[in-house]
């Protein structure tokens, strides 16, 4: 099998142009970006490093006592658990709610790619079961990441307290930083190749078949055992193509004097500038996936009518 990747890629980017450029229609940006952007609420992550130039000297030992000396605090200061306690179950909900949102929006955006169109009513009520399904398998790998996560900080804890206490050597110590550094590097690959599988092959699966996240698992991991190399090629090359996106989007706010920027961070209009972006993505994907056999074709051929509503839907 003969698996191809930028033929893939300029297939999805002549896609993206012939649905976005021939011709261009603002208000069909707007609608499609509309979708892209439920597709992608989860997508964006980011997080801002503070650093504090009035920071006291403490020895390690003070570092290991934080968790008691936080836990004394709290229960000194009632109000201030209650309202941090008030606020962490209010963060998991807003992260429960644009979960829910983008499991749906992802089939909507998907569908609007594939038969380049721009709805958002129809495909909103026609794909709730199929984004239900996607919104409970992702909630409980969430749930299994966040507690992989914790048992992490706190093995990392024990072998921090451990060397602090024992006295461990400098050879010993740079081994089991080393150690744990490596682990934790592998824990955030596999969790970003699930993630990436997850939203590049098994929606377009779901999507396809009208079956549940699980059965599409298995559908999918059915050509990932004999194909796993191309997959993994596949990982390796989108991540390379977002460090050019990235370049570019540096590279855009500065040509703009930031102005670029400030309207990225704006998500929804955000979404709208870089449609083009996340359309050939998605394309991609798609187009990838139906070099595996006849079972993944999603695109109409080209002796087919493209399916475009005509009443096409506006926000």
């Amino acid at each position: 099998m003969n698996i191809q990747y930028f033929e893939s890629l300029s297939k999805a980017w002549n896609r993206m142009t012939t649905a976005l450029f021939k011709p261009f229609d603002i208000s069909k940006w707007f609608v499609v970006g509309f979708t892209a952007f439920l597709a992608g609420l989860t997508d964006f992550h980011g997080g801002n490093v503070s650093s504090n130039k009035h920071r006291t000297h403490h020895d390690f030992g003070d570092v290991l006592d934080s968790p008691a000396i936080a836990r004394d605090w709290l229960l000194e200061n009632p109000v201030w658990f209650t309202l941090i306690v008030i606020g962490i179950l209010l963060l998991f909900a807003f992260i429960i709610l644009i979960t829910w949102l983008s499991s749906r929006g992802k089939f909507m955006f998907l569908d609007n790619v594939i038969f380049n169109r721009a709805q958002v009513v129809k495909p909103w009520h026609e794909y709730k079961t199929l984004g239900n399904s996607l919104f409970w398998w992702r909630f409980v790998f969430g749930l299994i990441c966040f507690v992989l996560f914790i048992l992490f900080i706190i093995q990392v804890f024990i072998i921090a307290t451990n060397i602090y206490e024992q006295n461990f050597s400098t050879a010993a110590i740079v081994v089991l930083i080393i150690g744990m550094a490596l682990l934790f590097l592998l824990m955030i690959i596999i969790i970003a190749f699930i993630s990436l599988f997850l939203n590049d092959f098994i929606v377009p699966i779901m999507y396809k078949n009208r079956i549940k996240t699980n059965q599409a698992w298995n559908q999918f991991l059915s050509i990932f055992t004999k194909h796993w190399f191309h997959f993994i090629a596949y990982g390796l090359l989108i991540f390379l193509l977002h460090i050019l996106i990235i370049i570019s989007v540096i590279l855009f706010g500065l040509f703009t004097c930031c102005i670029g920027i400030l309207l990225l961070i704006i998500p929804y209009i955000g979404a709208v500038i870089t449609l083009p972006i996340s359309f050939t993505l998605r394309a991609f994907s798609v187009d990838f996936l139906e070099q595996f056999g006849d079972d993944f074709l999603f695109f109409p051929k080209s002796d087919e009518p493209l399916i475009i509503d005509p009443s096409a839907e506006s926000l």
